[in-house]
């Protein structure tokens, strides 16, 4: 088995790079994969459940929040992360249709789990030796239950606030304040940079140049570093030579 059998894990995973518990979890699955283990019902189980993790951090309302407890089951998990997405608002009774059946994906995955997945119970399941189709019917049901969220949640409106998506993810957006505002440096004050509104207001930022630096291009932060470190070394000895 390989990671092609779940491409769409793969690109979640990809995207979401910096979650730590994720990343984890696929690199077990990766290594589970690789040597043929029954462990990989129990990483994409966990996966799947990661996934709604991330999705409800980011998109879940805090005046009325719809996370479920950490012991809560996958099913619900994936039912949250569903309702926090918006698609369990679809009234087309084919579409809901298409909600119920991934819903059953993820409790059919949660059982299998939980009776043949020896690795999470510490106990032997009544079946001690899943077949290759076992564990291929286990992952294909999860990466159907990941794409299906994962390309939601692309299509989601994203608070540019409370967001830790990359500036990328905005692109929209983007366009549309590089097109529209401009900048301009104050030549006597040089932590504020004046963003200039399309009605001619001024939006002034007050941000030192190192955390600037720091926030958007590291190499540059370095070199700018280095610099500062050079001009420093003159002002120092000229201020020892005056006593």
């Amino acid at each position: 088995m390989t990671m092609d059998w779940c491409p769409g894990i793969r690109e979640a995973c990809a995207h979401w790079q910096n979650a730590t518990m994720l990343q984890h979890t696929f690199d077990a699955l990766q290594m589970a994969l690789e040597s043929d283990s029954d462990a990989s019902i129990d990483a994409v189980k966990g996966l799947v459940e990661c996934i709604c993790r991330v999705i409800i951090d980011q998109l879940d309302d805090p005046t009325s929040p719809l996370k479920p407890k950490d012991e809560a089951s996958i099913t619900e998990w994936v039912s949250a992360a569903i309702r926090v997405l918006g698609r369990g608002d679809v009234r087309d009774r084919k579409f809901a249709d298409l909600i119920k059946h991934h819903n059953g994906l993820a409790e059919s995955l949660r059982v299998l789990r939980n009776d043949a997945g020896p690795f999470s119970h510490g106990k032997d399941g009544f079946i001690q030796a899943l077949t290759i189709y076992h564990r291929r019917a286990a992952i294909l049901a999860a990466d159907a239950l990941v794409t299906f969220l994962y390309k939601a949640y692309l299509d989601s409106q994203l608070d540019p606030i409370s967001s830790r998506e990359p500036w990328e993810r905005f692109a929209e957006g983007n366009a549309l304040i590089d097109a529209h505002v401009g900048l301009v440096v104050d030549d006597d004050d040089s932590t504020t940079l004046r963003f200039i509104l399309p009605s001619g207001d001024e939006l002034p930022i007050n941000i030192e140049v190192s955390r600037l630096l720091y926030q958007l291009d590291r190499e540059a932060y370095v070199e700018a570093l280095n610099a500062a470190r050079g001009a420093q070394k003159p002002a120092q000895v000229r201020e020892q030579g005056e006593h």
